[in-house]
């Protein structure tokens, strides 16, 4: 097996991603997304920081990034991820080691909490996220529609202890 590596999601890369969250679609326990959008609206929606991918050797194998929440500045700090895996290298430990980069990344780049929603089944994900410091908010029942199911979500944040406790902070309020 070739050494993973963290690093940089390039738009080059964008190909590799997109196939990478097809097979996250496909398992209908990743998204209530049903098809994986162009690069020009996926990279739309997303932040240009913090776009992490994992290879092996020069092959993408996992990617994680960040949306906002909100365009209210006094979320500016607060970001809801996605991290996905490729199909052939679950289970190795490559989801773990991305999502704990990402975390450190997100608090260089200014974010103090990281949030998500994800489904019950995906028993894995949740497991990921527990072991990089997450914790669940609850369990939103039949929150919306897959495939004419209606689907819960388990909700998971986690918040930094390094970013956003700074006094006078946009998160934190000044003393009075």
């Amino acid at each position: 097996m070739a050494e993973i590596t963290i690093g940089s999601m390039l738009p080059e890369d964008w190909p590799a991603v997109r196939l990478i969250y097809a097979e996250g679609i496909a398992t209908g326990h990743a998204t209530f997304e049903t098809e994986p959008p162009d690069w020009e609206a996926w990279n739309r929606n997303h932040h240009a920081k913090c776009r992490l991918v994992a290879r092996a050797g020069d092959e993408v194998v996992a990617w994680a990034a960040i949306s906002p929440v909100s365009a209210r500045a006094c979320y500016a700090g607060i970001a809801e991820h996605s991290i996905y895996v490729d199909a052939s290298q679950r289970g190795k430990g490559i989801g773990k080691r991305l999502l704990g980069a990402f975390v450190e990344a997100s608090e260089s780049a200014g974010f103090w909490t990281l949030q998500s929603s994800i489904f019950p089944e995906n028993r894995a994900s949740i497991a990921i996220h527990l072991a990089c410091g997450f914790r669940i908010l609850g369990r939103r029942k039949r929150v919306a529609m897959l495939n004419g199911v209606w689907r819960d979500t388990v909700m998971v944040e986690r918040r930094s202890r390094v970013v956003g406790m700074e006094r006078g902070s946009i998160c934190a309020p000044s003393p009075p």
